[in-house]
């Protein structure tokens, strides 16, 4: 019995030494309790649940008697179309597909009364250019939509002027099968994109920046911590180095193991998963440089600000919490209101996703500042650490 009694006060004195430690570090109860309240809290106003409806663009053959008025074509899919502009020219429609300008274009048929008079349906060239699986599903059940509202518009125009259809314009109505007088309209539809949309593909990126991010933060969150507590920080003061040199040492240091992971981790997507990389090696390689870059100095900043080896890790698992929520990873960065997309955007993984999806999956990049961004943060972060580190070596003296 004594021995279970002393056993239980040799416990109850670990417990009272680790409260003690986390109770006389505040930081670490602040980031704990209120860091996921603010990261959901912000979440929760900036997220608006509302996906913008496809920049839309109608191509009318010159010759069609089918209405020019855009507002006409997006009350037939309401919430889903937003149609820009009524064209002739179908090439330079097109092209604009392609360059990203427009998310999604129509092409009426130039022979459309010949081919109904015939008893054929018409067919509506709908093409989108997608790597999204999600918009790609999107973009077909905004096709849908609009031929059904197209078929009924047709079919109650005919019953109101009495006839089962236009005969004035199609010929006799017995000539018609009737399940084109049901649906005398259909769709054909293309995705222009140069990868076929699917899960692997579109989130192995995301999931490779990701990974590198946090692999980077992880990395160097605990450095100066633990050379702040262990005393290192008085040997590097009366040494002959320079806070400049000591920050270097530790950016080559961990961009070394971070890229050793990253390309196990890249050829493992390309080779095994069978990710596509359309726009080569060389140029996959900068982005992940300055991925890497920016993350190396998110993860330094931490360790240079946190008071603790707990605090430290903490931060760190907030600023993924906090990626995986505003990234881009799971809900598109559009879907959030205006100033949450600011707060995503300081993340340097939100780029991260944005090139490289960009990059191996259409062999381009088009939003090249997001280059300049991620160059930028990583930047800012490193002086900002470099401030940090020269304001530590001075109060150590």
């Amino acid at each position: 019995m004594r021995n279970v009694i002393e056993s239980v006060i040799r416990m109850s004195s670990f417990t009272g030494k680790e409260l003690r430690e986390v109770l006389r570090r505040p930081g670490v109860l602040a980031s704990l309790v209120f860091g996921p309240f603010l990261i959901m809290f912000i979440f929760g106003l900036g997220y608006s649940g509302y996906r913008a409806p496809f920049a839309t663009e109608i191509v009318v053959p010159e010759n069609s008697d089918l209405p020019r008025e855009p507002d006409y074509y997006g009350d037939l899919a309401p919430g889903r179309l937003d149609v820009r502009d009524v064209t002739s020219d179908a090439d330079a429609a097109e092209q604009r597909l392609r360059d990203g300008a427009i998310d999604l274009l129509i092409v009426a048929p130039e022979n459309a009364s010949t081919e109904l008079r015939s008893g054929h349906q018409t067919t509506i060239r709908v093409a989108w250019n997608q790597i999204d699986p999600v918009y790609d599903q999107l973009a077909g059940l905004a096709t849908s939509i609009l031929v059904s509202s197209l078929n009924a518009e047709i079919v109650e125009t005919a019953a109101a002027e009495g006839i089962a259809f236009a005969e004035g314009e199609l010929g006799p109505a017995a000539d018609v099968p009737p399940e084109v007088i049901a649906r005398p309209t259909k769709a054909e539809t293309e995705n222009v994109a140069p990868t076929e949309p699917n899960v692997i593909s579109f989130f192995g990126p995301a999931v490779f920046a990701l990974v590198l991010q946090h692999l980077a933060i992880t990395l160097t969150a605990l450095s100066m911590v633990r050379e702040r507590l262990s005393g290192q920080m008085d040997r590097f003061r009366v040494a002959p180095v320079t806070s400049m040199e000591l920050l270097v040492g530790k950016y080559v240091a961990y961009a070394v193991l971070s890229l050793a992971v990253a390309a196990i981790v890249g050829v493992l997507l390309v080779g095994v998963l069978g990710v596509p990389l359309l726009g080569g090696w060389l140029p996959f390689v900068g982005i992940v440089l300055l991925l890497t870059f920016a993350s190396l100095g998110v993860g330094l900043l931490i360790s240079l600000v946190a008071d603790s080896e707990r605090q430290a890790v903490q931060l760190s698992m907030l600023v993924l919490l906090a990626s995986v929520f505003f990234s881009g990873f799971v809900l598109p960065v559009s879907d959030f209101a205006t100033w949450t997309q600011y707060l995503a955007y300081a993340l340097p993984v939100t780029h991260g996703i944005g090139l490289l999806q960009e990059h191996m999956l259409r062999g381009e990049v088009r939003e090249t500042w997001m280059l300049a961004a991620l160059a930028g943060i990583g930047l800012v972060l490193y002086v900002g650490s470099l401030m940090r580190l020269r304001r530590v070596l001075r109060r150590a003296d």
